[in-house]
C-alpha cells in the first residue's frame, strides 16, 4: 500500500521544497495540498472539523504554486490537491494551471476535487451554494474539452468555451481526478460521471460504502475499479491493516501544520508504515 501525505502548508510551516525533498528521500509516495483562498472573518458557516477554526485555514499557500515548487525539486514524488475548490475558479484558467503542472511534472499530478463547506468563502467567488455541485460538474466538463487532443468546443449551463488551441496538454491526456465527499447516491452519481475515484476524508465507514460505490460505478458503464484513497488519515497499525484488507492501494496521512523540526519528526514516525 502506497503511503502519501497531506499538510496545510502556510507562511509559518515547513516550505514546500524542503518537505518534498524529505518525502522523496524517505520513500513516501506523494504530497497532497488543500486549498482555501481566504476565510471571511465574519463567517457564519460552522466548521465541520469543529470550532474554533484552526489558523492554518486562513493562511494556507496556493496549492498550485507550492506544488510547482515541489515538482521542481523531485523526480518521482506524486503531487496532488486535496482538494481543489473547482467552483471557485475560472475553469479556463484552472485548466491551464492543471495542464502546466501535470506537463512539467511528467504526469505526476492528481486533481482532488471538492465542493467546499464555507458558504461565505464561496459567495465571495460568486458561487450560489445550492448549485455548486452542478457548477463543479459543468466546469470539469469544460476543462476536459480544453485538455482534448483536438480543438473541442463546450457549451454548458454555467459556461462555455470555443474550440481552441490549448497547450500544454496534461501528460496523460488528463490528470487522475479524485472526488472528495460523503458517500451517498448523489455523490456517487457525480463521481462516476467525471472522476476516477473517491477521496474520503478519514476513511471512516469504507467497508460499508464500497459495495454501493462499485455498484454505481458499474451501472454508469465505467470499466475497471474506482480508485479509493483514504485522505487525511491519522494512522495506526490496525487502521492501515484494515485498509489493506479492503484492497486499498493508497492512503494519505495527515501531517501537522508545523515548522520543519516537528514535521520531520512526524515523517520519521510515519516511516514505520512504508
Amino acid at each position: 500500500m502506497r503511503i502519501a501525505t497531506t499538510i496545510f502548508l502556510t507562511d509559518e510551516t515547513i516550505r514546500p521544497d524542503r518537505l518534498a525533498r524529505e518525502l522523496e528521500q524517505r520513500g513516501f509516495h506523494g504530497l497532497y495540498l488543500p486549498e482555501h483562498t481566504h476565510i471571511p472573518a465574519a463567517r457564519e458557516t460552522p466548521a465541520p472539523m469543529g470550532e474554533p477554526l484552526p489558523d492554518e485555514y486562513g493562511r494556507c499557500l496556493d496549492p498550485f504554486v507550492a506544488l510547482g515548487q515541489a515538482a521542481a525539486v523531485t523526480e518521482e514524488l506524486r503531487l496532488g490537491t486535496g482538494i481543489t475548490l473547482v467552483a471557485q475558479h475560472d475553469p479556463i484558467d484552472l485548466a491551464k494551471r492543471i495542464a502546466t503542472l501535470d506537463f512539467l511534472s511528467g504526469g505526476r499530478f492528481t486533481l482532488g476535487v471538492g465542493f467546499g463547506w464555507n458558504v461565505e468563502e464561496a459567495a465571495d467567488h460568486g458561487v450560489r451554494w445550492a448549485t455548486r455541485r452542478d457548477l463543479v460538474r459543468d466546469r470539469m466538463a469544460l476543462m476536459r474539452a480544453l485538455w482534448a487532443p483536438e480543438p473541442t468546443a463546450y457549451e454548458g449551463p454555467f459556461g462555455s468555451v470555443r474550440a481552441s488551441y490549448a497547450h500544454p496538454k496534461p501528460a496523460g491526456g488528463a490528470p487522475r481526478v479524485l472526488l472528495g465527499g460523503a458517500a451517498g447516491p448523489r455523490f456517487f452519481a457525480d463521481l462516476t460521471t467525471y472522476a476516477d475515484g473517491w477521496l474520503p476524508i478519514g476513511g471512516h465507514g469504507l467497508g460499508a460504502a464500497l459495495p454501493a460505490l462499485r455498484t454505481a460505478w458499474t451501472a454508469a458503464g465505467r470499466s475497471g475499479e474506482p480508485a479509493v484513497v483514504p485522505f487525511a488519515v491519522r494512522p495506526t497499525p490496525g487502521k492501515l491493516a484494515h485498509y489493506r484488507d479492503l484492497g486499498i492501494g493508497e492512503v494519505v496521512l495527515q501531517l501537522p501544520p508545523a515548522a520543519e523540526p516537528e514535521v520531520l519528526r512526524t515523517l520519521d514516525d510515519y516511516a514505520q508504515y512504508l
